[in-house]
């Protein structure tokens, strides 16, 4: 059984218990990080000396890091068509989890710092702008791949499909000027129809609003 330490709220956390539900593994996860504590304990940090989230235990395994968690599931559990093991396929598909991680996801973290966890009378409009228009181009290579898939990185569903699509909750329920999309809209409604995707992404925020 994996162990998950990381609270619901994460979104590196929903990254790797994502992973999890779609392979149907057996696991916890312990309420660890933000509001419940815990990370700052001599035993956590002897796990992850970040003191971040998450950290899994997996038999005599423990690891750090959400993207390297989802490659290390991916190998260990994952089949033929979520982690193929040519590794010129793999690789296509990690172009697009890498995209994901470090195109998609700065941009989403900054835009949700400012629209939920900064109090409204002190948002920045030109940050939040300049971020929008980062939004808006990023989106738009998304859909424009998407419309060959209909999955990111092709016809089926695969590890490279989670970090970046474990964003578009957020994406979608947040309140500000997004690109004109229909494929990405029409990929986000597919996602919602896993449930390991409505289980362990689309968890409320409002925990975490600043009012």
């Amino acid at each position: 059984m994996i162990t998950v330490h990381g609270r619901a709220t994460s979104s590196n956390v929903q990254i790797v218990m994502w992973a999890i539900g779609e392979l149907g593994l057996p696991h916890r996860r312990l309420d660890v990080g933000g509001s419940f504590g815990g990370n700052d304990t001599p035993e956590y940090l002897a796990m992850n000396p970040n003191g971040l989230v998450p950290t899994i235990q997996d038999g005599d395994l423990t690891m750090f890091e959400s993207a390297a968690i989802l490659r290390y599931i991916g190998a260990k559990y994952g089949n033929e068509t979520f982690w193929p093991k040519d590794a010129g396929r793999r690789g296509r598909l990690d172009q697009w989890a890498e995209w994901g991680r470090t195109s998609l996801t700065p941009p989403m973290g900054q835009i949700f710092g400012q629209l939920v966890r900064t109090r409204e009378s002190e948002r920045n409009a030109a940050t939040i702008a300049g971020l929008e228009g980062q939004l808006r181009r990023l989106a738009g290579i998304a859909d424009r791949r998407i419309g060959d898939g209909p999955w990111l990185a092709g016809a089926e569903f695969t590890f490279a499909d989670i970090p970046f699509a474990h964003q578009l909750y957020r994406y979608f329920t947040m309140a500000f000027d997004r690109a004109e999309t229909p494929n990405l809209v029409a990929y986000y409604e597919r996602l919602k129809e896993r449930p390991a995707f409505a289980k362990h992404v689309m968890v409320s925020y409002e925990p975490l609003r600043v009012v």
